[in-house]
């Protein structure tokens, strides 16, 4: 489970359950002296689509650790994958090669366990390479899950050429103006809708009216006037 703050400069520490019972990529965690298995977190099951692991040609995962985003590739036909990190063009440290590999061993269980083929088969599942994808990123220390975001809606896999991905990075203005984009996105989410009406309608709980200075169409915000709460 990770999340990412949208105010700038922001960080929340948080860190997928697989890495805290895996740390540094162990392929045998220390708590439970026992190797990664998808059946040890039940609580995730439901919400596994095994139909996509499973029939889609790529599958799209973004990976954090220590405060930092990156994303996974991974193409089920070829059973290859591929990393594009907006900061790194190849693991910075021995620690990020271990991750790698131990994440790329837990997609490739999560494939075999919704049905479908693993990406390596026997111990070489556990030698999963992943290679760096050369590709314009972050111009800042902080953008990283943003960037991740965006490369989610926008990468086309097929236009990876020679382990370069050629595009026409943004300016910061732009990266400020997706932030803001996501925030929005995120408040008039059905969800949210939802969770209101239920407020509304309940006889203990009541909602502060929004500010009709926030509601003008001349009142305009950037990422610096995003917070988190």
């Amino acid at each position: 489970m990770h999340l990412a703050s949208l105010q700038a400069k922001s960080d929340i520490e948080s860190q997928c359950m697989a890495l805290s019972d895996h740390p540094n990529g162990e392929f045998v965690s220390p708590k439970t002296k026992k190797e990664f298995r998808v059946e040890a977190y039940p609580s995730f099951i439901p919400f596994i689509d095994r139909k996509k692991l499973t029939s889609h040609p790529y599958i799209f995962a973004p990976v954090c650790y220590s405060g930092h985003w990156w994303l996974w590739l991974i193409n089920t036909r070829k059973r290859k994958c591929q990393i594009l990190d907006p900061l790194h063009k190849k693991a910075p440290t021995d620690e990020r090669k271990a991750i790698n590999k131990f994440t790329g061993y837990v997609f490739s269980r999560l494939i075999t366990y919704a049905g479908g083929e693993p990406l390596q088969k026997g111990e070489r599942e556990k030698e999963i390479k992943s290679p760096y994808v050369k590709i314009s990123g972050q111009k800042t220390s902080y953008d990283c899950a943003v960037y991740v975001m965006k490369w989610m809606e926008l990468i086309e896999p097929e236009n990876i050429k020679k382990g370069k991905y050629q595009w026409d990075n943004w300016p910061q203005e732009e990266v400020d103006h997706y932030r803001v984009e996501y925030a929005s996105r995120i408040l008039f989410s059905e969800m949210n809708k939802q969770r209101d009406r239920a407020i509304r309608e309940s006889s203990a709980i009541r909602l502060s009216k929004p500010s009709s200075v926030l509601l003008s169409p001349f009142c305009q915000i950037n990422s610096a006037d995003i917070e988190t709460g």
